[in-house]
C-alpha cells in the first residue's frame, strides 16, 4: 500500500502533463486554421502574427483561436525595430540571450507603437529583417 501512495503523485503529474499537452495542441490547431488566410504567419506561446499584403494582424493564442487581434497597415509604419529587454538592438547582429524579446512597430502619424512579443531572438530578427525589407519596398520610388 505504501508503494501505491508513492506512485500517486507521479500519476497525478502524468495526467496534468497530458492535459497541458492537449491544451497546447488545441492552440496550435486553432492557429493553423487561423493562419491559412495569411501569406506569412508565426506562432509561439506569447503571440500569433500574420501578414497579408501590407496588413499585419497579431494577437494572443488560445485553445479556441487567437484573441485580442489587432490589425494595422505597413503603409502607416515608420520603423520596425527589435527590442531585447526593452532596449533596441541591431537586427543584423542581435544578442544571443534576452528575457523580453519584441518587435516594435512605430507609426508615422502617431506617438503610439505596437510591440509584438516573441520567444526567440533569431525568429524575431528574421521577421524584423523581412518586414524592414517590405517597408523599404513600399517607400521605393518605383512604388510611389
Amino acid at each position: 500500500m505504501e508503494r501505491g501512495l508513492l506512485w500517486l503523485p507521479l500519476l497525478a503529474m502524468f495526467f496534468w502533463l497530458a492535459w497541458q499537452g492537449s491544451k497546447e495542441y488545441q492552440k496550435v490547431e486553432a492557429y493553423r486554421v487561423w493562419a491559412e488566410q495569411f501569406e506569412r504567419a508565426k506562432y509561439d506561446i506569447y503571440s500569433v502574427l500574420g501578414q497579408k499584403g501590407n496588413s499585419i494582424t497579431w494577437g494572443k493564442p488560445t485553445p479556441k483561436g487567437p484573441i485580442k487581434l489587432e490589425t494595422f497597415s505597413l503603409v502607416n509604419v515608420q520603423e520596425v525595430s527589435l527590442l531585447v529587454d526593452g532596449k533596441p538592438v541591431n537586427i543584423e547582429t542581435p544578442p544571443e540571450k534576452g528575457r523580453s524579446i519584441e518587435l516594435e512597430f512605430v507609426f508615422s502619424e502617431s506617438t503610439d507603437s505596437v510591440r509584438v512579443p516573441f520567444t526567440e531572438i533569431p525568429l524575431a530578427a528574421e521577421w524584423g529583417k523581412y518586414l524592414q525589407g517590405t517597408l523599404e519596398g513600399l517607400r521605393s520610388p518605383a512604388n510611389q
